[in-house]
């Protein structure tokens, strides 16, 4: 479970707040959706969610625990072990293999490399991208980038899962059965995830829809 309590941020100390007052719960087992317009701050909350960024005041809670004012090396372990990242422009290293791309955030979890490379492949059997596990990711059409960046997340089994338009690459069929996979891992594993969108068909998916203007003034919002 991840919580906002409070959290204030801003890139410059002199600038307007991004956020203020924030209060947020993602809660276990539930896939909700984070939606407003255009550069109102989701993705800031999403990587203040997923331990990239710290703010200024308040607290980000991972489990219940404190961790927003962690020393970097100890957030960073704890992004690699429980937080699963679907960042809108998939955000591949495009010089090596699909595979690597997928395995390589997991080889920090500590499970053994057989059963990283495994479920690795599994998952690129279930999105048909088997055929592609040994290509350059750079040979990748951009939503099966995207198909790749959601087998990357879901392959160390997180207990958390951010996602920052998963389905703005994909045609209707394969949007629809990313959300499908997502909502199962959070009904099926009890995970916490979150999606930014966009896209009404999708939020409409959800378990739960946050609308961002709500978390901007000084509310609390739950799903």
């Amino acid at each position: 479970m991840i919580a906002l309590r409070d959290v204030t941020f801003q890139y410059r100390s002199d600038s307007t707040p991004v956020l203020d007052g924030v209060d947020l719960t993602l809660a276990p087992g539930a896939l909700t959706a984070l939606r407003g317009p255009s550069g109102c701050g989701k993705s800031t909350l999403m990587y203040l969610c997923g331990l990239m960024l710290t703010p200024q005041d308040g607290e980000v809670l991972l489990n219940g625990r404190t961790v927003s004012h962690l020393p970097d090396r100890h957030r960073s372990r704890l992004r690699a072990a429980s937080i699963g990242f679907v960042f809108q422009d998939a955000m591949l290293d495009t010089t090596r293999s699909v595979i690597d791309n997928v395995t390589e955030g997991a080889a920090f979890t500590g499970r053994a490399p057989r059963d990283i490379a495994a479920r690795a492949h599994a998952l690129l059997a279930e999105f048909e991208l088997s055929d592609h596990a040994r290509a350059k990711a750079s040979s990748l059409s951009g939503g099966q980038s995207q198909r790749v960046a959601l087998c990357r997340a879901l392959v160390k089994a997180p207990t958390v899962i951010l996602a920052d338009e998963p389905s703005g690459n994909l045609d209707r069929a394969n949007g629809d059965r990313v959300v499908d996979r997502l909502r199962d891992e959070a009904h099926r594993h009890g995970t916490s995830v979150l999606v930014v969108t966009h896209d009404d068909r999708l939020a409409a998916r959800c378990d739960a829809s946050i609308e961002f203007e709500v978390l901007s003034a000084h509310r609390s919002a739950a799903p």
